[in-house]
């Protein structure tokens, strides 16, 4: 695999993999990254997503989160949006808007969305690849 789109449930293993599942698969992911042998396409709303978990979820402060927004610019992935006709149609099919991103991505540029996300496995299974078997 050199081009994949990732989405926030594997990106974010790679800020916080002790508390996360497949953590040693997304580590991987991020060395093929930083290697220069995978290179990543993804939606803005990554990071966006990400900083939510990070805020949310794990409660970080302030100072943590504007690390982890300079953390994540600094990745420098391949950001595209795809089109918002295509996101309607993955939505109708039953993910979320966001998820669909990723999934109308991927579609988009022809390459797979690995993600860790089970319903986009389950509704979305020609456009995605699960982490664990990456």
């Amino acid at each position: 695999m050199n081009q994949a789109v990732l989405d926030a449930s594997v990106v974010l293993k790679w800020f916080q993999p002790e508390t996360e599942r497949h953590a040693a698969a997304a580590r991987s992911l991020r060395a093929d990254f930083q290697a220069g042998t995978l290179a990543v396409i993804a939606p803005p709303l990554l990071y966006v997503e990400i900083v939510n978990v990070a805020g949310r979820r794990w409660r970080w402060e302030r100072a943590a989160l504007v690390d982890l927004a300079h953390a994540l610019q600094a990745l420098r992935f391949d950001v595209r949006q795809p089109a918002l006709g295509s996101v309607a149609e993955w939505t109708a099919r039953g993910l979320t808007a966001y998820d669909a991103t990723y999934v109308a991505l991927a579609q988009a540029e022809a390459i797979p969305l690995v993600t860790d996300d089970e319903q986009i496995l389950a509704l979305a299974p020609a456009a995605s690849r699960a982490l664990a078997g990456v």
